[in-house]
């Protein structure tokens, strides 16, 4: 976990946490969630809105359960599968929050061109993973778009893999929570929530957006490509 979680910081992510107790159903995946990912899914759970920007994989909230089971198996080779069919579950359980009855949580979602080109688990596979995001782009709460490589530079290159989570207002319209900024790491998670950090990033991801292909020309894309990789 970054340095820049601190004390504050950890404080304001238990009160998300505890503003959806009643919700806390990843706790029965107590032994196979990372150390302090619970603080996110928490925070994910809390969530009205998140922008997320992708440079390389598929993001957790949009993967099929084969897609999620190729990543997570290869990152813990050595588990047993028992376990890492927990992980997987718990994964795909995250989804929820997109179609739940009560305020499902808007989604924007920028994918690097690469996060398609990139085969995982086999093309059979991808193709099956980006029709199910065309799928997943047609809910009324969910908007997907493709950042092509000749977009050339752009912010993202910069800033990496990161996402925007902002939170319900109270009838007053004050935040309920700080928007936080979350970037997953190899060895460790980065919080942030001073608003000219979020500020930052906020400025980022308006770059990336309207860099990218619309969303009818994002899902022709997806389209385009799964039926390459079906062909071979």
């Amino acid at each position: 976990m970054s340095t820049s979680f601190d004390g504050r910081r950890a404080w304001r992510c238990g009160r998300a946490q505890a503003a959806t107790k009643a919700k806390g159903w990843w706790h029965s995946y107590g032994d196979v969630i990372p150390e302090r990912f619970d603080v996110f899914i928490g925070l994910e759970e809390a969530a009205s809105r998140i922008d997320w920007y992708e440079t390389e994989l598929v993001p957790g909230l949009l993967q099929t359960e084969r897609y999620a089971r190729a990543i997570i198996g290869t990152d813990n080779a050595h588990e047993a599968e028992e376990e890492i069919t927990r992980r997987v579950n718990l994964r795909i359980a995250r989804q929820a929050l997109l179609t739940r009855r009560s305020a499902p949580a808007t989604l924007r979602i920028a994918l690097n061109e690469a996060v398609v080109r990139r085969p995982v688990g086999g093309k059979e596979l991808m193709a099956e993973q980006l029709r199910s995001m065309v799928h997943a782009s047609r809910l009324p709460n969910v908007t997907l778009r493709v950042v092509p490589f000749s977009a050339g530079l752009h912010r993202g290159v910069m800033t990496g893999q990161f996402g925007v989570l902002r939170f319900p207002r109270t009838g007053d319209g004050t935040e309920t929570e700080p928007p936080t900024v979350y970037a997953d790491g190899f060895t460790g998670d980065l919080y942030l929530d001073k608003p000219e950090e979020v500020a930052r990033y906020d400025v980022a991801f308006d770059d990336i957006w309207h860099r990218s292909l619309s969303e009818e020309a994002t899902r022709r894309l997806l389209l385009e490509v799964a039926e390459q990789y079906g062909d071979h």
